[in-house]
């Protein structure tokens, strides 16, 4: 039995591909890796999400987007899709398409069953590795419970978690909140 040989790719293959194709893909190591659609509960997570935190940011300098723009992990060459990234400032991005971030401030990843594990570890670790990145929260689909990270220096990152629906946890490297009620309106658990 033959095992068809894995295929590398360069990052501007990757790009090339990327911007031609009608899903996302993720790109590590030469390697792409497609993604998959979100369930109904994740994309309004998301969506309940960038609506607070537009809210809260229209009159700042800052922009929030959703899980349609790429980003860049330079250090590592991780090139993702996260479900939400705050940049503060102007938008730093790596070419003239102007769709692959390099600088923001806040990640926030929703988590589901396949990719939590990833997202609490090596994407972590990966994003840990920008220095703009000074905030990142995991926010749970199955129960009320939002998780915040925030840069203490290099290498130390803070933890604190809500998990009550009447909760608000603080996003200070945005100076934003996040009512758990406003996250998860019409969820159903």
């Amino acid at each position: 039995m033959s095992v068809a040989p894995k295929i590398y790719f360069t990052s501007e293959e990757y790009l090339a591909i990327e911007r031609m194709a009608d899903y996302k893909s993720e790109y590590f190591n030469g390697e792409m890796f497609a993604m998959a659609g979100a369930s109904p509960t994740h994309a309004l997570i998301v969506t309940n999400v960038v609506s607070e935190l537009r809210t809260q940011l229209k009159k700042r300098p800052c922009t929030v987007y959703s899980t349609d723009l790429r980003l860049r992990v330079s250090p590592t060459g991780l090139y993702t899709y996260p479900d939400v990234a705050v940049v503060c400032g102007e938008p730093e991005y790596d070419d003239k398409y102007e769709d692959t971030l390099l600088n923001p401030t806040l990640i926030i990843e929703v988590l589901s069953e396949s990719t939590e594990s990833y997202d609490r570890g090596a994407k972590f670790k990966q994003y840990q590795s920008v220095k703009s990145v000074k905030e990142y929260v995991l926010i749970a689909q199955n129960t009320p419970r939002i998780e915040r990270f925030t840069r203490q220096n290099r290498s130390r990152w803070s933890p604190l978690m809500a998990s009550h629906i009447g909760d608000e946890i603080e996003l200070s490297s945005v100076n934003c909140v996040l009512s758990l009620a406003e996250v998860y309106d019409k969820v159903r658990f």
